[in-house]
C-alpha cells in the first residue's frame, strides 16, 4: 500500500511542480510565489520569519530575497525606530504577480479536485490532514519533554 501510495504521491508531485514552473515563468518561481503569498497573508515580515516557514536557511532566504529584489517584487524597508530591523514589503509587480500565481495554482488545483465529487474532496482533504500530523510517538515524545522542562 505505502509504494502505490508513493508512486501517486510522487506523480502528483512532479506535475504539479512542473505546471507551475511553466506556468509562472519567466517571472516568477514556486518559491517567490511561496513567500509573496505569505506576505500578502501578513502585515509585517521580516526575513527570519521566512526561515521556519520555508523550512530553509537563513543563507537561502537571504539569497532567495535577493534575487527577488532584483527582479522588483519586494522591497526590503528598515524600520524608522530600529534600523536593526528589516521589513519585507510587496512592490506594485509583486503583488500583481503573486495574484498571478495563486490564480495559476488555484485553477490547477480546482482542475484535479473538480475529477472527483464534493464529497470525496472533503475526505480528501480529512485524510490528507490526518497524514499530516505527527506521529503519534512524536507527540508523545513532545508532550514528555514538555512536562520534564
Amino acid at each position: 500500500m505505502a509504494n502505490e501510495f508513493m508512486k501517486v504521491w510522487y506523480k502528483l508531485s512532479r506535475d504539479y511542480k512542473t505546471y507551475m514552473e511553466q506556468s509562472l515563468a519567466p517571472d516568477l518561481t514556486e518559491a517567490q510565489l511561496t513567500v509573496l503569498e505569505y506576505v500578502m497573508n501578513h502585515d509585517q515580515v521580516k526575513p527570519s520569519d521566512l526561515i521556519e516557514y520555508l523550512a530553509t536557511t537563513p543563507a537561502a532566504v537571504t539569497t532567495l530575497l535577493d534575487r527577488m529584489v532584483k527582479n522588483e517584487l519586494i522591497v526590503r524597508q528598515r524600520n524608522e525606530q530600529d534600523r536593526r530591523i528589516v521589513w519585507i514589503r510587496l512592490t506594485e509587480k509583486g503583488r500583481r504577480e503573486g495574484e498571478r500565481g495563486l490564480r495559476i495554482r488555484d485553477a490547477y488545483i480546482r482542475q484535479g479536485l473538480d475529477r472527483i465529487s464534493r464529497h470525496s474532496q472533503q475526505l480528501l482533504i480529512y485524510l490528507l490532514g490526518k497524514m499530516a500530523e505527527p506521529p503519534v510517538h512524536e507527540k508523545t515524545i513532545a508532550t514528555e519533554e514538555k512536562k520534564e522542562a
